[in-house]
Parts: structure tokens; sequence; C-alpha cells
């Protein structure tokens, strides 16, 4: 209706976002990681020079920006660098576009500043829940406990009928990982 958008975790995808904004007649207010891994982050840059959308990212993952090309050749990657954040997210701010309002959920453990974006009995949890398991928390910062905790604490109370976009495999719903996820039980 209104044609404003936001990009969550554009990953390496530069050219194919692009292409359906494009088509979509599309124009991006936001692009906003839900944490600061460069698999979810790495085409920050192309994204912002190409839309001139501000960047947002939870305060305690905006460093994170800073070194993306030397944690994706840790694994054997190449990323652009990303630029800084335009404005960084806590719990409970708002982000409005269009007609729709985005609550900033602050889910920490598998990032410091892991964040879930929640509006209208949807959430897109970044790596923080999938569809019959969880993050890692192996990584720098990351906590099982407190993954656990995010998810059961900020997740599971916005209710079973919530459907739940991961950022990584199919989508999945509070209810599905309340019931079936065998590390939340």
């Amino acid at each position: 209706r209104t044609r404003q958008a936001v990009v969550i975790d554009p990953g390496d995808e530069a050219d194919k976002i692009l292409l359906t904004l494009a088509e979509s007649k599309l124009t991006v207010n936001y692009i906003i990681n839900t944490h600061g891994h460069f698999d979810h982050v790495g085409a920050n840059r192309r994204l912002k020079e190409a839309t001139g959308a501000d960047i947002l990212i939870h305060a305690a993952d905006a460093p994170m920006l800073a070194h993306l090309p030397a944690a994706a050749m840790a694994f054997g990657l190449r990323v652009e660098d990303s630029p800084a954040a335009d404005r960084t997210l806590s719990d409970g701010d708002t982000i409005i576009f269009g007609d729709i309002t985005l609550t900033v959920i602050h889910t920490p453990g598998h990032s410091p500043g892991g964040i879930a974006l929640f509006t209208d009995k949807v959430v897109f949890a970044g790596d923080s829940l999938f569809y019959g398991s969880i993050g890692r928390t192996d990584f720098p910062g990351g906590d099982y406990n407190t993954l656990i905790a995010s998810i059961k604490n900020k997740l599971f109370p916005l209710g079973d009928d919530v459907v739940v976009y991961t950022g990584h495999g199919p989508a999945t719903t509070i209810s599905q990982e309340r019931r079936m996820n065998p590390f939340l039980q």
C-alpha cells in the first residue's frame, strides 16, 4: 500500500534484493541487522549506497560491523566492509515504515546484541530460533544459557500462533518450537 519497506538481514544478496525492490517499486527506509555476523550483514554497504537507507543494529553488536572482512576471512570467505550503524537499537524500540511498526526484542545468546522484530503475529527471529533448532552459541559473545532464556522469556510469550521467520531455513511457529524443539524441552 505505502510502498515503504525495510530489508532485514541482507546477507550477501545485494543484487537479488535490489532487483526485487526495483520490480516491486519499493522504497527502503531501513536496513535492519538482527545481529552483526557477516552472513547477515555482508550486503549492507551496497544496499546503503543504492538506497540511502539507514543501517540499524543493536548497540551491543554495532562494533562487529567494523570487522566484517576479518571475521569472514576466518571462514575462508570474503565480504565487503559495512558502513557504521546510523542508529543503534535497544529492547523495546520501535521501527516504523509505512503503516507497519516493528518492535525490537533483545534476544542475546547467539550474539550479545541479537534482536528479533515483532509485528502483528509475526516475528523475524534472526539466528535465535530455527525450525527444530536454535542459533549457535560457540562464536565469540555467544552463550547457550542466555539464548535459551531469550527464547523462553522473550519469544515464547509472544503467543503460540505467532509465525517465526528464521535467519536460516523454513518458517515455523512458536507453538511448533515450544512443543517439538529438542533444545527447548
